[in-house]
């Protein structure tokens, strides 16, 4: 199985520390994402939605590991229970604010990425199909899942 980056996510972040650590601890960060120039026309049509779903290779992520104790919580988690980027397939997703297209720029809001970051896919958010009905559980995040928009990022999974 093997991908192609489709672009590059450009952003403040050129260091893994002091990053946010999800979109909602990026509130007034913005960036830009670069789309390969051949793939332009598969923008048609994206301006009509506030908000994209963003997938893209966590490219100075630790080698994979089971077992990390996440930026919320003291605790060592498992691995699938967080968000760490050390992945086996180290594959990140965020949604961000769409606020405009220009060409093949897209210029995003709320952004939690690494600058240079692979681009491997967009896609809509779209309310209706993204977000669960509810109840919505969030094991072990439930009590501390608030502090997200504080929380800054440290060197803990950074590739040596």
């Amino acid at each position: 199985m093997e991908f192609e980056a489709i672009g590059t996510i450009r952003t403040p972040f050129t260091e893994i520390a002091e990053m946010p650590v999800q979109p909602t601890g990026a509130a007034g960060f913005a960036g830009r994402i670069e789309l390969r120039a051949d793939l332009v026309e598969g923008l048609r049509d994206l301006a009509g939605f506030s908000h994209i779903i963003v997938l893209y290779r966590f490219h100075r992520a630790a080698a994979p590991v089971l077992t990390v104790t996440p930026f919320l919580d003291p605790q060592p988690r498992g691995l699938f229970s967080t968000r760490a980027p050390c992945r086996p397939n180290p594959i990140g997703l965020s949604i961000l604010k769409l606020t405009r297209i220009d060409g093949a720029t897209l210029f995003v809001d709320n952004v939690d990425i690494l600058d240079g970051t692979p681009l491997l896919d967009i896609k809509p958010y779209v309310p209706a199909f993204d977000r669960p009905s509810a109840p919505v559980r969030s094991g072990w995040l439930g009590k501390d899942e608030k502090q997200v928009t504080t929380i800054r990022s440290d060197d803990r999974f950074k590739q040596d």
